[in-house]
């Protein structure tokens, strides 16, 4: 996948020129993104560059040129960058380190500071391996100018011919005008696409300043192939084998999906798991047995054994799955257990095909709670269990599973994790990634070459090889001496590979990638020896050949400013584990509450920044704020209303009313702008549950080792004609409860990513609007502000914040209805 970068539009900031040129090479792709913009302005300013890339890509080289005087990148071990951070901040300097990651790719940014109407270039290179999914392989160009170019071109080429499967616009519009400049050159051997519109041809409308190109341009195509079982091409003493088999019929598939629906994944989440299981029942094969696990704390399967995909049983489980419903606990040991106990005793009393590859599929959202917590006690469980017999495939949904978790016991088990983003596509995810592994075409798969011809051989066993996909193999040739260089193939079927020559290095630099991420793989899992050695080797090739990985960081030394020198800005590639450790530490103080009539309002310190919403619903709705299964909290809400409608006719609710239940504890506290209530009694109480109540009509209600909870009371002057007092609500130390908790509230207790862009003119000067991506969603939000009243009961803080109309719809997830309950202690 290929990615491009634009500099953020600020004041007189013009972006000159851009230019994107991917080179794919026998799938191996270098792409070099240049772009150029000038300061306009008659005072310095900071122009900000940014790229958006594939998380499987390396960083190899960036560069900077500042009025002739060009800055070059260093990759080094990332230890090493880290020092230089540090010193860098001890000494006062102000150090940016560059931590940002999404689905499937990772930003890159740097900001640099340019003189009064002077210019600066930045070219950013990196390189990656193009996997072959479904059949095919996919370019993606992001493009977000934001306002027309001078110089605009996208320039994909490869050295091998294409079969164009698609090319596709997505989020904006490619008009008659745009697409003459799509030039599609295909000759025998080679493909070469350009993409170049002109400045009038970008524009919304003539006199617009703004741009019509604001989206992903793809390229999804595939290569064509003999009809054999691979090719091989050989560069300067290094060889790369690309095997993908065509035609060979599929294997039969026992596949067990086990599924979390724990309290955690009430809402959109199991609605989306729902609605994916329905899709992948309703396309599964004929031939392929299944069985449906749903769990919690308890274990519960559709039935005892699998079930061969019948219309008629493929239609009961499918009533089965649009049954399922959240509840209690996370129990992931005994549910795969469970599901592994299925398939050995099917296989034992024969009721599966002889030829058939066996899988648990496992989904959650969570960790372990219930049962076996000790994770890599589960992990042993889980692979004796198995005995090498059966893959196992872990999706992760959302951030708060522990992935690193997931990813070795998939790998100790011949499978693969992947992590399910929430959104509004969730489901299209895990239909996507079913599809993937769907259809075995061979397993236990040996390439192998002579061993006087070879060395520093990749991996070449692979246990599964599914349709659509490809196995890539690389190696150093020992001698020059092609006639002994033989290919064997073993498998379901085995054959020699055609012998293709082309010119450059790029076999090399391919070896060395497909070396570096199979070592990275390796330091993940075996004795704490093997994993020493294969992270040294994989630091050692990483500043060999100049890759950003996890291992090393890119170190840009900054130009001086005015102020005298500044500091470095260190990029790092981060795991999917350390991107959900850095998720938890940036949102470990959200501090989420609710006041006035209501205005939610959810601060996160960490971003310097704070998300804002309102729920208008009459007088009397109650709305579940908090619910938190494992431990048995729950916090509702009841709204009140003016004394009588104002003059403008508008009633205004607030909160006057709050239920606080701990099931454990047996408890129910009921706070209102009268009277506090605590019943019944318990022995516990004191022990496990403190109320402080001081003279500015604040409460504090403690729960042991856990979360506190802060209720302000507003005191409105008894006479006035349309108010009266009110509550407040204020959630501290949220990160103490474990993710499964939920609610108007309780669901950002573990924080929310988000990305605000493309700022703009709003109704009122003083608040522009802005675009919001959250949740797989674009929302149109306005800057604003609410009050936080912790600090001053009288007068508030006031808090800078993103405002999300139409009662939060896209923020929170399902609609404000869904979290109404009947009663002030009811769960609905």
């Amino acid at each position: 996948e290929c990615f491009n970068p634009f500099p953020l539009l600020l004041f007189q900031v013009e972006v000159h020129s851009v230019k994107v040129d991917c080179t794919v090479t026998s799938r191996f792709a270098h792409t070099v993104t240049t772009s150029k913009a000038l300061n306009k302005a008659n005072f310095s300013q900071e122009i900000f560059f940014e790229v958006e890339l594939p998380k499987t890509a390396f960083i190899v080289n960036f560069s900077m040129e500042i009025d002739g005087e060009v800055y070059v990148g260093e990759v080094k071990e990332k230890e090493k960058a880290k020092k230089q951070y540090d010193q860098a901040v001890s000494s006062g300097r102000t150090a940016g380190l560059v931590k940002a990651s999404g689905r499937t790719m990772e930003k890159f940014s740097v900001s640099v500071n340019v003189a009064a109407e002077s210019n600066v270039t930045f070219v950013l290179t990196y390189e990656e391996l193009l996997q072959r999914k479904l059949g095919q392989y996919e370019i993606l160009t992001r493009l977000k100018p934001k306002q027309p170019v001078h110089e605009f071109q996208v320039n994909p080429h490869s050295n091998h011919s294409w079969f164009i499967s698609d090319i596709l616009n997505e989020l904006f519009t490619l008009t008659n005008d745009i697409l003459s400049q799509l030039v599609l050159l295909l000759p025998l051997c080679q493909a070469h696409i350009s993409f170049s519109p002109t400045m009038d041809q970008q524009r919304k409308c003539p006199d617009c300043d703004g741009t019509l190109i604001d989206g992903d341009f793809i390229i999804k195509y595939d290569v064509k192939r003999a009809q054999s079982l691979g090719d091989v091409q050989i560069v300067n003493g290094y060889f790369v084998h690309f095997f993908a088999p065509p035609d060979l019929p599929r294997v039969p598939k026992n596949v067990v999906f086990v599924i979390d629906k724990s309290g955690s994944m009430r809402g959109t989440k199991m609605i989306q798991t729902r609605e994916a299981m329905l899709a992948i029942l309703e396309d599964i094969d004929e031939e392929d047995h299944f069985a449906l696990i749903q769990f919690d704390d308890r274990i519960e399967p559709w039935r005892e054994s699998l079930s061969k995909a019948t219309k008629e049983n493929v239609a009961e489980g499918m009533d089965y799955v649009r049954n399922i419903s959240d509840r209690g606990g996370t129990n992931i040991n005994d549910a795969v257990l469970r599901g592994v106990d299925m398939l050995i005793k099917d296989r034992q009393q024969k009721n599966l095909p002889e030829r058939s590859v066996d899988m648990i599929i496992l989904l959650t959202d969570g960790m372990p709670y219930n049962g076996e917590i000790h994770l890599p006690t589960i992990q042993t469980n889980v692979h004796s269990a198995m005995g090498g017999n059966m893959s196992m495939f872990c999706l992760g949904f959302g951030n708060d599973v522990d992935y690193s978790f997931l990813d070795v016991m998939s790998k100790q088990n011949k499978g693969v994790a992947r992590r399910i983003f929430e959104g509004s596509d969730a489901a299209l995810q895990l239909q996507g990634f079913y599809q993937e592994v769907a259809n075995p075409l061979l397993s236990e798969v040996d390439l192998r070459y002579p061993d006087n011809a070879v060395d520093s051989l990749t991996t070449n066993h692979y246990t599964q090889l599914y349709n659509g996909s490809e196995i890539v193999v690389a190696g150093r040739l020992m001698d020059n001496d092609l006639d002994n260089f033989i290919v064997e193939v073993f498998g379901l079927h085995g054959a020699g590979p055609n012998e293709e020559y082309i010119f450059g290095d790029f076999t090399e630099r391919l070896w060395a990638y497909l070396t570096i991420q199979q070592l990275l793989e390796q330091s993940k899992t075996g004795s704490p020896e093997d994993k020493a050695n294969a992270t040294a080797k994989a630091l050692h090739m990483s500043l060999e050949y100049s890759f950003v990985t996890t291992l090393t960081s890119m170190v840009v030394t900054k130009p001086e400013t005015e102020d005298g020198p500044d500091s470095p800005l260190i990029a790092d590639k981060l795991t999917e584990a350390e991107q959900s450790d850095f998720h938890c530490a940036r949102h470990s103080n959200v501090s989420p509450a609710v006041d006035g009539d209501p205005h939610f309002l959810i601060e996160l310190p960490d971003r310097h920044d704070a998300l804002c919403f309102n729920i208008d619903d009459k007088p009397g709705t109650i709305f579940n704020l908090v619910r938190e299964p494992t431990q048995g909290i729950l916090v509702n809400g009841q709204t009140i209303g003016d004394k009588k409608i104002p003059p403008d006719g508008k009633i205004n609710t607030y909160f006057g009313r709050f239920g606080i239940v701990h099931h454990i504890l047996g408890v129910r506290l009921e706070v209102s702008t009268e009277d506090i209530s605590l019943s019944p009694p318990s022995p516990y109480f004191s022990s496990s549950m403190d109320l402080f109540l001081t003279k500015d009509h604040s409460l504090t209600v403690s729960l042991k080792d856990s979360v506190k909870f802060v209720i302000l009371l507003h005191k409105v002057w008894e006479k006035h004609p349309y108010h009266q007092d009110y509550l407040g609500f204020y959630t501290l130390d949220s990160h103490l409860l474990p993710p499964t908790v939920h609610g108007l509230l309780g669901q950002f207790y573990h924080g929310i990513e988000y990305e605000v862009s493309d700022l703009r003119p709003g109704e009122v000067t003083e608040k522009p609007d802005a675009t919001m991506y959250v949740k797989g969603q674009e929302l149109n939000v306005t800057r604003g502000w609410q009050r936080d009243f912790r600090r001053d009961v009288k007068n508030g803080d006031n808090v800078p914040c993103w405002f999300v109309h139409s009662n939060g719809t896209g923020l929170i997830d399902g609609d404000a209805t869904d979290y109404v309950v009947s009663g002030l202690f009811k769960r609905d």
